[in-house]
């Protein structure tokens, strides 16, 4: 448990020191004011909290504050950790042998790190004893099947894939029909990397979670967003897109390791109610971590 904690605090070395060492460095021993209150929004905004948001954790605080006499600024960062706590909800447990096979797809924009996260996934539930199938729907970026045909041959892990410039949908079709076949346990379909301003690639990936459903009753049991953590608040965007478009159930993160802006976590959990899954915590597969709120908090406020 050591380990695991002390990944979260190396990994979110850079959030801690340029966004939320500041926090902490501000919230030093004085007394608070009106001039405290202006100081510490200014710092959650820059932290990338969002504007929503940090309105909305500044309220509470002032509240608190006024209701239990809090007058030092060394309470009030323990109030703002447990605030800032409150705001994330646990992951749900993963049901994944409820179904035979589990169906997830892997949604996210170019760059995000959809197809090295779905081989870092595939790796874990092989792990831990689960037979693991890869669907190779991105049939927009032939390297991305390239990549993913690499991470199976890599992992043994089978990969079903079509033709370049091929119908993703099909692939989808023929991955889960598949996966019944030869009773994979989990199957893990990567799209392409949708851009979510091009309305007719949005649609094309609709049509890949309506198909799913007709290869398989209930299919795709989970389609998670793959979101680049160093993109701050346009993540928001993108989640909000791909929500309305595909019903995001959860979300992952990566290069949380190299973002200066993990307060945007806040900010998917508070306006999107979307549960963070996962987090890339570094390159290594072993840094693809179940996100622990303690642990996030904990990370970014360690001094």
């Amino acid at each position: 448990m050591t380990d695991f904690f002390n990944k979260w605090i190396k990994g979110l070395d850079k959030t801690r020191k340029v966004a939320f060492g500041r926090i902490s460095n501000f919230l030093g021993t004085s007394e608070i004011d009106r001039d405290t209150w202006d100081d510490l929004e200014a710092l959650l905004i820059q932290a990338d909290l969002g504007v929503k948001t940090t309105l909305s954790v500044i309220e509470n605080l002032r509240e608190t504050v006024a209701v239990e006499g809090i007058t030092q600024t060394t309470e009030l960062e323990e109030k703002l950790k447990t605030e800032l706590a409150d705001r994330i909800d646990s992951p749900p447990a993963l049901d994944l042998d409820s179904f035979l096979p589990a169906v997830i797809l892997l949604v996210g924009v170019n760059g995000s790190g959809k197809t090295t996260t779905a081989a870092k996934l595939g790796e874990l539930f092989k792990s831990e004893g689960k037979k693991v199938m890869f669907g190779a729907a991105d049939t927009f970026r032939a390297a991305a099947v390239d990549q993913l045909q690499i991470w199976g041959e890599r992992l043994k892990i089978p990969v079903i894939a079509g033709q370049p410039g091929g119908d993703p949908g099909a692939v989808a079709y023929d991955a889960i029909q598949s996966a019944i076949s030869k009773n994979t346990d989990v199957l893990l379909i990567d799209t392409a990397g949708r851009l979510h301003t091009r309305y007719n690639l949005m649609e094309e990936l609709k049509k890949v979670h309506r198909v799913s459903g007709k290869a398989l009753l209930g299919a795709p049991h989970a389609t998670w967003l793959v979101l680049d953590a160093t993109t701050g608040q346009n993540a928001l965007q993108q989640a909000r897109i791909f929500k309305e478009a595909v019903a995001v159930t959860g979300v992952i993160l990566t290069k949380l390791d190299s973002s200066a802006k993990g307060g945007m976590v806040f900010s998917i959990q508070q306006e999107l109610g979307l549960p963070i899954l996962f987090a890339g915590l570094g390159e290594k597969s072993s840094d693809l971590v179940p996100f622990d709120r303690q642990a996030f908090i904990n990370g970014i406020f360690t001094k």
